[in-house]
């Protein structure tokens, strides 16, 4: 014997119910809107296999949507109520800053620009390679802690790209930035005394913006590290220059589409953005004098060393 549904219960999921054909229009145009944010979450913790044209990540966008579409089918008859609750969970991810409205289309901007727009990584190098020259005084002269260094260091932050909205989790990343800018429309390349490596202290260099490469890697690094972030120093022989951690590949897209779109459309137009990758999997990104924007060429790229100030 079919069991019958109670005349109430009938009722209740008539009203919850779309008629057709809007509930195909509706339960797609739903999928979407489901679709996007768990691909953009899938695609920054899964591994990246790197085929060709981002095949990969076309299947894998399939695959969801396709679950998805049949999820949405079999509970159909409650399409409202699935409405409700994901529109409720955007937005109490927006007002209390969650996962919500703004967030999803950041995440979505960013990682459609990054495919469409890679950018070019360098060799994996492994740390400490050679010993480092000069380490102790280079790092007695990142002297972050100078009240110059960081009165400077937050001056350059209070002058660029404080209209910037958005991207609140690159905000210690956009501000060192700010300090890159301010140095690179100052520096003035001056060489050491004849016969003698001088080597200045961040706070020494803020006087006259002049000196050496390795004088600009010590002050580009105290800057960074007098507002939060972590600097190093790379040695290739003739040349040191320093880079920025940014964090995984997952904030390299972000902070590609930054550069590139926000902060230095100019500088970085048709340019692609240099970094190297560490042996744990972790993004720096150049900020060499030589370069107009964060990530610009590589002056060398031959490695010798490096050094981690943190």
């Amino acid at each position: 014997m079919i069991p019958t549904i109670p005349p109430r219960l009938k009722q209740i999921r008539e009203r919850l119910s779309l008629p057709k054909p809007w509930d195909t229009v509706v339960i797609f145009s739903l999928n979407i809107l489901i679709a996007i944010p768990i691909f953009i979450i899938a695609h920054q913790n899964l591994i990246d296999l790197e085929w060709q044209v981002h095949l990969d990540r076309i299947l894998l966008f399939l695959f969801i949507l396709i679950s998805i579409q049949l999820i949405l089918r079999l509970l159909k008859t409650v399409i409202i109520i699935c409405i409700f609750l994901y529109l409720i969970g955007l937005m109490w991810g927006t007002i209390f800053g969650g996962y919500g409205f703004n967030a999803v289309y950041e995440d979505y901007r960013s990682m459609v620009y990054s495919m469409a727009d890679d950018p070019n990584p360098q060799d994996i190098i492994i740390s400490k390679l050679l010993p480092f020259p000069n380490k102790g005084k280079i790092i007695d002269a990142v002297n972050f802690d100078n009240p110059k260094v960081r009165n400077f260091a937050l001056m350059t932050t209070t002058k660029h790209f404080t209209n910037i909205k958005g991207f609140k989790q690159y905000r210690r990343t956009i501000q060192c930035f700010a300090a890159f800018k301010e140095v690179r429309n100052r520096w003035n390349y001056v060489n050491d005394p004849k016969g003698k490596e001088y080597i200045a202290y961040a706070s020494e260099s803020l006087q006259h913006f002049s000196g050496d490469c390795d004088d600009h890697a010590i002050l580009m690094s105290a800057l960074i590290r007098a507002i939060g972030g972590t600097p190093r120093i790379i040695h290739t022989g003739g040349h040191l220059y320093p880079e920025m951690l940014i964090g995984n590949k997952s904030d390299l897209e972000n902070v590609n589409y930054l550069i590139k779109e926000v902060l230095f459309k100019e500088e970085s137009r048709n340019k692609e953005v240099h970094y190297h990758i560490d042996e744990r999997g972790q993004i720096w990104l150049n900020l060499d004098y030589t370069a107009k924007y964060p990530g610009g060429p590589f002056m060398s790229e031959e490695i010798l060393g490096e050094l981690t100030l943190n």
